[in-house]
């Protein structure tokens, strides 16, 4: 029977997600779905509301559960694919010590999980268990393909790439639904049926790089316009905030729009979040703490959503837009299928971007796997964007790799967030504070 492996099952809304849009599939649905955690009791919840929906599917595939480290390559053994989305040290107590500890400090984050401060801290306690994910792997399933959903994104994706032998794509969410969102927004709905696109850059920072109508008609002149328009009316006084201001001033400063939200994007620049200037929260409506409250939030809705599952044993599934799924479908039955994935910028798919960074852009799926597209050059000032994120990503990495100290440091000055807003000796202090109240979920650095 082939296998397919989901690590951090504990994700439970998640792996309902991906392993639901399986079952929906007549080439997967009747493989076996195993499910691997370290908590026993978010396990046991996904394996019951995974079994729940394998029955109402129709009961063709099989749902195995392996709890904790000591039964991990059993898990991973023979799987054809490996889909992961751990999250190493939870909300509590990680999340809340990467949001609290830099607040001592006066920095302010909104979601943390991909750059800035939060974004290091998280990769740093996350490279090390994924390193021994791709250990077992390469001993009981080599040639699985290894999707990686967990953030930050291009820096897990980018360590796998460069230094574990283990084939490896990283999915998102935002790249599928940006320039639909994008049109809804500006009032041309009455464009997106048959339009065309191209989205390259890197993840949570990937370009809207060209947008055209059914009849080849450039959009951009009319968004570039709507987008300052929209900006502008919500910026006047009392006028009513709107939920994308930042993305929008992209397209003012910077010619594009770009894949994440704009709660994301405020921190990913040295631009919104500034103590100097507390106006611009207001301004552009940032909301600071955003993710530790949807944390807060997740929890309460999953124990409601849980409960009314267990009563009604009942569970069915419609096919999500998760790219995970339409890519093991394409890869089994050798069907053609185009994604926009997290890819090692090998052979200069982005010319004006280094070969070790790991890219956002369209690849095709076939029978023989993920083929990256090559882009060609960015416009100067979105390479120049990409590239503040991309000194911080390859630092971590560097970090992680070497377990020196001192390119933690150097990750955190050069992030754009923390380096505009403290000084050198207050991010060195910031980063061993976080280091020691992370304890035991970090490895020891020299």
């Amino acid at each position: 029977m082939n296998k397919i492996t989901f690590m951090g099952a504990g994700s439970t809304v998640f792996v309902r997600n991906v392993l639901g849009d399986c079952m929906c599939s007549d080439a997967l649905k009747d493989w076996e779905f195993a499910l691997y955690d370290i908590d026993p009791v978010r396990l046991e919840e996904s394996r019951e509301i995974i079994s729940a929906m394998n029955e109402t599917k129709g009961g063709h595939g099989k749902v195995t559960a392996y709890l904790g480290v000591e039964n991990r390559k059993e898990a991973l053994r023979g799987a054809r694919f490996v889909v992961n989305a751990i999250q190493v040290g939870l909300y509590d107590p990680c999340t809340i010590i990467d949001f609290e500890v830099p607040k001592k400090y006066g920095l302010r984050q909104t979601i943390g999980d991909t750059l800035g401060i939060g974004g290091i801290m998280r990769a740093l306690r996350t490279i090390p268990v994924m390193d021994d994910f791709a250990r077992d792997m390469q001993e009981v399933c080599p040639d699985a393909l290894f999707l990686n959903y967990t953030n930050p994104m291009a820096m897990l994706s980018g360590y796998m790439q460069r230094y574990t032998g283990i084939q490896t794509v990283g999915l998102c969410h935002s790249v599928q639904v940006c320039s639909e969102g994008l049109l809804k927004e500006l009032g041309m709905e009455d464009q997106l049926e048959g339009r065309r696109e191209l989205i390259a850059g890197i993840n949570h920072m990937g370009w809207l790089l060209e947008l055209k109508n059914k009849d080849g008609v450039d959009l951009y002149p009319e968004i570039r316009r709507r987008a300052r328009e929209k900006n502008l009316a919500a910026m006047a006084e009392g006028a009513e905030k709107h939920n994308d201001m930042v993305r929008l001033d992209y397209i003012h400063r910077f010619g594009y729009y770009c894949t994440e939200s704009s709660e994301h994007n405020s921190e990913y620049n040295m631009f919104y979040i500034k103590s100097k200037y507390p106006e611009l929260i207001e301004r552009y409506n940032i909301p600071l703490d955003e993710y530790p409250r949807r944390c807060v939030n997740q929890i309460e809705g999953w124990a409601k959503e849980r409960d009314e599952l267990r009563s009604s044993k009942k569970l069915d599934h419609e096919r999500s837009r998760e790219y995970a799924s339409y890519i093991m479908e394409s890869i089994v039955t050798n069907t053609p299928y185009k994604i926009g994935g997290n890819v090692l910028n090998t052979g200069n798919l982005i010319e004006n971007l280094p070969a070790d960074a790991c890219v956002e852009v369209p690849c095709l799926i076939d029978g023989m796997g993920v083929h990256p597209c090559r882009v060609g050059r960015l416009p100067v000032q979105c390479a120049a964007m990409n590239m503040t994120n991309i000194n911080v990503q390859l630092l971590t990495i560097e970090a992680a790799v070497t377990r020196k100290k001192e390119h933690i440091y150097q990750a955190a000055m050069l992030d754009p967030h923390t380096g505009s807003e403290l000084d050198p000796d207050t991010i060195v202090k910031m980063v061993d504070d976080l280091i020691e109240t992370h304890g035991d979920w970090l490895p020891k650095y020299n």
